[in-house]
């Protein structure tokens, strides 16, 4: 992809969304989410680099699913590159107090391997991903072993997304959203500030 459209990714997923006004239509079905996207300085891994958590409306402070991500141009599509945290509790709430990402260094960041996001942009700007191929983004769930289909799309105004598990071995569907996928709408944006000095030194890959 070209620097603007890499740009355009990186402003429209920089973000807040949350899922509220599902939840509150069918609160038996969805509980109140809210995704967060920031992204780091610059300085802080020399690259494009992303902060994400997820929590439930009502616990701001304890989300559960925290990750960091490296943006990678591959040609004619986009690859987020998926870490942990060695000590996640440290940068709890992030999401809404980015101060709290000042300490993070490269030796904190835990590889997730199998598990990157591929993007590719639609005609209409908006950008659809999925988990990499292969089935080797293993997740341990209720004691059994897990491999994660996950399934985003978002744009300028929403974000639609689709997690679910399969036994390794029978593929067989373990667990996920019966109810369909969560569906969310932006609060906030987070990355009108971002300009082309920011994707600066950004890696290709083939």
């Amino acid at each position: 992809m070209d620097s603007a459209s890499i740009l355009h990714f990186a402003q429209t997923i920089s973000g807040c969304f949350s899922n509220h006004q599902q939840a509150k239509a069918e609160p038996s079905k969805f509980a109140h989410i809210n995704i967060f996207f920031r992204p780091f300085p610059w300085e802080t891994f020399r690259g494009p680099w992303f902060y994400s958590e997820q929590s439930y409306d009502y616990d701001p402070w304890r989300p559960y699913r925290q990750g960091v991500h490296q943006l990678i141009n591959a040609d004619d599509h986009l690859v987020m590159l998926n870490f942990g945290l060695r000590n996640g509790i440290r940068t709890a709430g992030a999401g809404s107090r980015p101060e709290l990402l000042s300490g993070i260094v490269v030796d904190d960041l835990l590889p997730r391997p199998g598990c990157a996001m591929v993007f590719r942009q639609k005609e209409d700007g908006s950008f659809r991903g999925e988990v990499e191929p292969g089935c080797k983004c293993l997740i341990p769930r209720d004691g059994q072993l897990t491999y994660l289909v996950s399934e985003v799309d978002f744009g300028k105004d929403h974000w639609l997304s689709r997690d679910r598990g399969f036994d390794p071995s029978t593929h067989a569907y373990l667990w996920g959203s019966e109810h369909g996928p969560l569906r969310f709408s932006r609060s906030h944006r987070y990355g009108d500030h971002l300009d082309k000095a920011w994707l600066q030194n950004i890696h290709e890959i083939s």
